[in-house]
């Protein structure tokens, strides 16, 4: 279940001395969360990653949160039962706000499969600071490109709960921004997801 308050008592919130407008002067530029979700092989990380190295060769400070990358350490402790997959969105969401508070632009690439936990990440920023990003492929080419042979295994029944084969996966139904990655090559995905943060006064290329 997930946790609405903390467990800890008698702790108490602490402000910085640093605001948000002081940080964006110094800075020289604001911080938001892009949330990639999709189903596995949908280009999520592809489509990050390129963003990621746009971001940084213009000197504006970006980090990828990847879903295999975070099992590794953060949350190698969660499996891939639906509350640990709740869990693992929910401990995803804080760090990436913690990012965006510091001016960072966080672009995270997980599954996120449930809509609920997408929207409880959203809830964490400000209006604006949270880009939902839709990378839509169907299943046929997901399959084909299979990068990590998951959807071999997947079929085979050696893997149990898996996205978009066994366990449902629910689709934004208002993102930001849409990625029709069957179709759009790398280059044109990542200048949308660009536009979209330049358009948000994000960042200014």
């Amino acid at each position: 279940m997930t946790q609405t308050a903390p467990v800890s008592k008698n702790i108490h919130w602490h402000h910085g001395k640093l605001t948000e407008e002081d940080r964006v002067k110094f800075l020289g530029q604001g911080g938001a969360v892009v949330w990639f979700t999709g189903l596995s092989g949908s280009g999520k990380s592809t489509v990050a990653r390129e963003v990621e190295h746009a971001l940084v060769e213009n000197g504006i400070n970006a980090y990828v949160l990847d879903g295999d990358n975070i099992r590794h350490g953060l949350n190698k402790n969660l499996g891939f039962s639906p509350e640990d997959r709740n869990e693992n969105i929910r401990r995803i969401g804080e760090v990436a706000k913690l990012f965006a508070e510091s001016n960072v632009v966080v672009l995270t690439a997980f599954i996120s499969l449930y809509r609920a936990d997408r929207d409880q990440a959203r809830a964490l920023l400000p209006e604006g600071q949270f880009i939902e990003v839709l990378c839509d492929a169907p299943l046929e080419t997901c399959e084909e490109r299979d990068p990590k042979g998951l959807y071999k295994k997947a079929r085979a029944g050696e893997i149990p709960e898996f996205t978009g084969i066994s366990a449902p996966y629910e689709a934004p139904e208002k993102p930001e921004l849409q990625l029709m990655t069957a179709k759009e090559t790398l280059e044109e995905s990542t200048k949308r997801v660009l536009d979209v943060l330049a358009e948000g006064a994000i960042i200014n290329l």
